[in-house]
């Protein structure tokens, strides 16, 4: 590990940020087109939200197997080989979105380039721990996240100035320039290191096999859950839920309210990455976050009535406080063995933004007997509650020798 150039950690932070920011930009691309593309389908009125779910639903259903898979297969075979083959499906996935003409066409690509994508930051945080020193490793993550973050920008700067079949062209472009790039990174030493031992690799059982274990898995997922309530609820559906039940004063934009919320995660990614290195100590960092996490959904809550500016600025704290994610993958990919580390690396945050649809189902299960605004906070409640128990419960990992593997 030591005997990388800083040339070659640069390129591998560099290629593992842009990999990142081609997963976050596709991600809130489909948020962005979501209504323009399904009235070009001859969608209208309550369809444009339903279908708008169900594509959502089949996006992060594909995020969730292609998590387990792309995780075990970089254990398995290799964290570069899965960054080759998850950018490629991902790619011509998006170019196909361009030249769907109806529902199940379109709702099959998003699942494929949700199973593209799903190997994207958890292989890629899993490769940048691996080669960087435990003192620095978080300066590199924290890059990764900040940068790949701002893929939301481009995302709303494109979807501004072209279509939505120009956006999706777009983005299988980049995911194809990307992997020119990939020819220069060099694999993890810790992972080559594996060849030499008679070892279970990639072995997504021994996860369920070992109670300690399992617990230990649970945790993280639950700790970034809070991440998708906000995304996939509170900014995703911000239009109609300040419209219909804050009676926000002026027009609140979807894609606009995603943009200024990913611009403040890029703030908040960086922000509690420096917070975490300075205070030797990743857990301190996070439970900072997390109180101005809460305090900020409590103002999105409380916001009735208010003006569309000051909706919007609540909407960028809230991206401040989630920008805790990186954090969170960084702490779950720490908490594991070489021979387990990108099968939970990668399937955590995955089975965390497949959360989003055990989420959704519970809002609008509870929204008949309650409401949208009791139903969208008591299913926040649980969500962050859950997230603190497993932030407690969880060991520190700042600094910790990553050398090591899990036994059987």
């Amino acid at each position: 590990m030591n005997k990388l150039t800083s040339r070659t950690l640069n390129i591998i932070v560099i290629v593992a940020a842009l990999g990142y920011f081609v997963d976050i930009y596709d991600l809130v691309l489909f948020n962005i087109v979501r209504v323009p593309s399904l009235k070009a389908l001859g969608f209208s009125g309550e369809d444009l939200l339903t279908q708008g779910k169900f594509l959502m639903n089949m996006q992060m259903l594909g995020m969730v197997l292609g998590g387990i898979l792309w995780g075990v297969l970089g254990d398995k075979k290799g964290r570069l080989s899965v960054l080759f083959f998850t950018i490629l499906i991902y790619s011509l996935a998006n170019i196909a979105n361009a030249f769907v003409v109806n529902i199940m066409q379109y709702a099959t690509m998003r699942f494929i380039a949700g199973f593209g994508l799903a190997g994207e930051l958890g292989v890629g945080i899993t490769l940048v721990s691996e080669v960087m020193t435990s003192a620095k490793r978080g300066f590199g993550t924290t890059m990764v996240g900040a940068i790949g973050i701002l893929g939301a920008v481009l995302g709303y700067a494109i979807t501004a100035g072209f279509d939505w079949k120009m956006a999706y062209l777009m983005g299988g472009i980049l995911g194809l320039l990307l992997l020119v790039l990939r020819v220069f990174v060099v694999e993890s030493g810790m992972f080559k290191k594996l060849d030499t031992q008679q070892v279970s690799r990639g072995n997504f059982l021994m996860l369920f096999t070992n109670r300690k274990r399992f617990l230990k898995y649970l945790y993280c997922i639950l700790l970034g859950i809070p991440v998708w309530y906000i995304i996939g609820y509170l900014i995703a559906y911000s239009d109609d839920f300040s419209d219909k039940v804050l009676h926000i004063n002026g027009t609140v934009i979807a894609g606009r309210a995603v943009m200024i919320h990913y611009i403040g995660a890029s703030i908040g990614s960086f922000l509690w990455g420096i917070i975490g290195q300075a205070l030797h100590s990743r857990k301190k960092s996070l439970w900072i976050a997390f109180t101005v996490l809460v305090l900020f959904t409590a103002a999105y809550f409380c916001s009735f009535g208010l003006s569309s500016t000051l909706f919007y600025g609540i909407i960028f704290f809230l991206g401040i406080a989630q920008g805790y994610w990186i954090i969170f993958v960084t702490v779950s990919s720490e908490q594991f063995g070489t021979n387990l580390r990108a099968t939970v690396t990668t399937t955590v945050p995955n089975f965390v933004r497949g959360s989003v649809i055990g989420v959704n189902a519970l809002i609008s299960f509870l929204i008949p007997m309650y409401g949208k605004w009791d139903a969208a906070l008591f299913t926040g409640i649980l969500c962050i509650g859950f997230a603190l128990f497993s932030l407690y419960k969880l060991n520190e990992t700042y600094g910790k020798d990553l050398d090591y593997i899990e036994e059987v």
